[in-house]
């Protein structure tokens, strides 16, 4: 057992002895009513797991200033600001909504604090697939953001940088089918080939990049330099908002002409929205492969950006490693979709 499983081991022993006493409690005092019940499960839970002493102090004693100053920074803008940002449309169209904004600044900056935090702990390669896994699940977008402009200052972690963003790129795919899924029924079948697709063509080369590269061994402090990007968040909710009010814009003007066009727009920043959007309007007055056909540009678009980006931000090494997928997938979904669907 290496010294990382031992740890989580005594942390997993020490809350399980505080479940149990705190069940045992809380069945004692089972018959008492509400609010008269002191320590029960969770109280004792938490006792059990803050008494491994030790962990919790090493861990306290290697955090630096900045680290956190970053985590108050984090705090303020997602449990203080975010909350009492009104959740409604203002602007031409109804357009910009700045709880959603500010809701993709917070992921922004969220996924930089994690990735920072799962880098440092957990080495290079575990902390690339780790944020590239839940960061995509998040935003995919804002991943790659982030690891290009990790990448960009430390060209030896290239190779694993590269490997997350096509792991949260590859995410991004069975995400898009499960809401589309849960909101219609009816365009699970007929996206699921190309999203499935798409989704292996870009995992592929993230599992040949990282089993190729399971032996090399990185330092990655030098990268670990800011571990909030608040102005790079602020400047992608900036460009999240100008999205919101084109795509708005082009659906005010066309019509339902301009669904497809709406779709291309959209994928530029973000591809939940207008799949949220697409899946809503397909169970009234849209046609189904309209909706499939729309979701899966916005995917493409998406995808051509993120290469973009990891090829401007990151530099040519994550660009080419990172961009042939994508372009691969884009090509292999749309064809799929115009075949098989439209």
């Amino acid at each position: 057992m290496t010294d990382e499983q031992q740890t989580f081991y005594y942390l997993g022993v020490a809350l399980a002895i505080g479940l149990l006493i705190g069940l045992e409690r809380g069945w004692k005092l089972r018959e008492e009513q509400e609010g008269q019940r002191v320590a029960g499960v969770r109280t004792y839970g938490l006792i059990g797991l803050l008494g491994y002493k030790s962990l919790l102090h090493q861990w306290v004693s290697n955090l630096k200033g900045k680290e956190l100053r970053a985590g108050l920074k984090l705090l303020l803008i997602s449990v203080v600001l975010l909350p009492i940002l009104p959740n409604q449309g203002y602007g031409p169209w109804q357009a910009l909504n700045p709880y959603e904004i500010w809701w993709m600044v917070v992921l922004v900056a969220t996924i930089s604090f994690v990735g920072y935090f799962a880098i440092k702990f957990g080495g290079a390669h575990k902390g690339t697939v780790f944020t590239g896994l839940f960061g995509g699940l998040a935003s995919s977008t804002a991943t790659t953001l982030h690891f290009s402009r990790v990448a960009r200052t430390d060209t030896a972690l290239a190779p694993m940088l590269a490997t997350g963003i096509l792991l949260a790129c590859g995410t991004m795919f069975p995400r898009m089918l499960l809401i589309a899924a849960v909101l219609n029924g009816q365009l699970f079948q007929p996206l699921l080939l190309p999203a499935l697709v798409m989704a292996m063509l870009v995992y592929a080369p993230a599992l040949y990049y990282w089993w190729s590269m399971r032996a090399v061994k990185y330092d990655a402090t030098a990268t670990l330099s800011n571990p909030l990007e608040i102005r790079t968040a602020l400047s992608f909710g900036a460009l999240l908002a100008l999205v919101m009010l084109l795509g708005k814009a082009l659906q005010a003007w066309l019509g339902e002409a301009g669904v497809l066009m709406l779709a291309t727009a959209s994928g530029v920043a973000d591809v939940d929205a207008i799949t949220l959007s697409l899946a809503r309007m397909s169970q009234d007055e849209l046609a189904t492969r309209v909706a499939v056909m729309g979701i899966v540009i916005a995917a493409a678009v998406n995808s051509l950006v993120k290469g973009g980006m990891a090829t401007v931000i990151g530099g040519r090494e994550v660009g080419l490693r990172v961009g042939v997928p994508l372009l691969t997938s884009v090509v292999a979904g749309l064809l799929l979709a115009w075949f098989l669907i439209w």
